[in-house]
C-alpha cells in the first residue's frame, strides 16, 4: 500500500506532481467505517489507522459495502425498518452521489455487492431486494414473511441468499431453483421456469449476526437473547449443533479467513468472544469496551477491527496476541467494510 507521503515523493521525483490530485495518492485499500454519531462515512488508511476523509450520509447509517472495483460505497439508512434510503458514495472523489430510494422495500440494512449487483435486506418489508447500478433499477425481490429480516449473505454464484430474521429466531435460505409445473387441467402445462424457494431453519432467540465458513459448508449465528450459537449444515439445510455458548448480547459474528476461528461481539457487554471452529471451544473472551458491534478482519488474519458503538472508537485487535493494540476514534462506530481499488 502507498501512503500519501510516499506517493507524493514518487510524484515529485517523476516531475508530474501537478498532474495528479492528492486523492489518487491514498492507499489502494481502505477501511470504511460508519459513524452513527456524526452521520458520516469515514475512509481510513488501515496502515496508519488515520482517517483520510469523511463523507456525509443519512440520519441512521448501519451497514456499508463497497463495489468490486472499490470506487463506490453503499450505506444502508435503516431507521428501525422505517426509512427507505441507500446512500451512494464516490470513493474516488470522496463525495455523495444520488441516493437510491428503496421504497416500498423499507428498512434497508444488510448489504452485499455480488456479480455487479447490490443485494440488501429490507426489514420493514420482510424482504430481500436486488439493485442493478448499471440500469438504475431493482431487478429482483423476495419476501421472507419473517420478522426483522436483518443481516444478509449471498453465495458467490448468486444462487443462494441467507438471512437472519431476528424477531422470528429463524434463518432463511433462499434458493434459485428450476421448477417443473404440473398440468392442472385445461390442456396447458406451464413450461419449466426459474423461481426462488425458501427454507426456514429455527435458531437461537435474537440471532442477528452470522457468517458462512470460507469453505461454504457451515453457517454460524449467535443469539443475543439466549446466548447460544447455532451451526447449520448448509448441504442438508439443518441444524447440526447448538451450543450453550453464553454469548449474551451477541451482535455480529465473523469467521477468520482461514476458517479456524469465529469472532463474536456483544453489544451488551463489549466483549469479543473468540471460538475454535473445530472444537467449538471458547479460546478467549476479550473486553473491548462497553458495547461491541461490527467486525472486519484483515485478509491475512492478523488483525480484527471492532466497531465499539458506545465507546466512540474502533478497537484494533491482534489475532496473534489476542489483545487490543490500538483505537481509531469514530463516534458511534458500527458498520465496517473494505474498499479495494482496482
Amino acid at each position: 500500500m502507498k501512503t500519501l507521503r510516499s506517493c507524493l515523493f514518487i510524484l515529485m521525483l517523476s516531475g508530474i506532481s501537478l498532474l495528479i490530485s492528492s486523492k489518487e495518492c491514498f492507499a489502494q485499500r481502505t477501511l470504511l467505517a460508519l459513524s452513527k454519531g456524526d452521520h458520516v462515512l469515514d475512509i481510513i488508511d488501515p496502515a496508519s489507522l488515520k482517517v483520510i476523509a469523511s463523507v456525509p450520509v443519512g440520519q441512521d447509517p448501519h451497514e456499508v459495502i463497497a463495489s468490486a472495483d472499490g470506487k463506490t460505497a453503499y450505506v444502508s439508512i435503516y431507521g428501525g425498518g422505517s426509512l427507505h434510503e441507500i446512500n451512494v458514495i464516490d470513493l474516488v472523489a470522496q463525495k455523495p452521489l444520488p441516493t437510491i430510494d428503496t421504497k416500498p422495500l423499507n428498512g434497508p440494512h444488510g448489504l452485499v455487492f455480488n456479480n455487479g449487483k447490490l443485494w440488501f435486506s429490507a426489514e420493514g418489508a420482510k424482504s430481500v431486494g436486488r439493485y442493478d447500478p448499471a440500469s438504475g433499477k431493482f431487478d429482483w425481490a423476495m419476501g421472507t414473511g419473517q420478522n426483522r429480516t436483518h443481516m444478509l449473505y449471498v453465495t458467490p454464484d448468486g444462487k443462494q441468499v441467507y438471512t437472519t430474521n431476528v424477531a422470528s429466531a429463524t434463518v432463511s435460505i433462499l434458493t434459485d431453483s428450476l421448477l417443473k409445473p404440473e398440468n392442472h387441467g385445461g390442456g396447458f402445462t406451464p413450461p419449466p421456469h426459474r423461481d426462488w424457494v425458501q427454507t426456514l431453519i429455527q435458531v437461537g432467540k435474537g440471532s442477528e449476526g452470522f457468517d458462512v465458513s470460507p469453505d461454504g459448508r457451515e453457517l454460524w449465528t449467535a443469539g443475543a437473547d439466549d446466548g447460544t450459537i447455532t451451526i447449520i449444515d448448509l448441504a442438508s439445510k439443518k441444524v447440526s449443533v447448538q451450543l450453550d455458548a453464553q454469548v449474551t448480547g451477541a451482535n455480529r459474528l465473523k469467521f477468520t479467513p482461514d476458517g479456524k476461528r469465529v469472532l463474536i461481539t456483544s453489544l451488551r457487554t463489549g466483549d469479543l468472544f473468540i471460538f475454535d471452529v473445530a472444537t467449538h471451544h471458547l479460546i478467549k473472551k476479550l473486553n473491548t469496551g462497553r458495547g461491541a458491534a461490527g467486525i472486519l478482519v484483515d485478509d491475512d488474519g492478523s488483525r480484527a477491527f471492532i466497531g465499539c458503538t458506545a465507546d466512540d472508537y474502533i478497537a484494533v485487535v491482534s489475532l496473534k496476541t489476542l489483545e487490543v493494540t490500538a483505537h481509531i476514534p469514530v463516534r458511534g462506530a458500527d458498520g465496517l467494510a473494505w474498499a479495494e481499488r482496482h
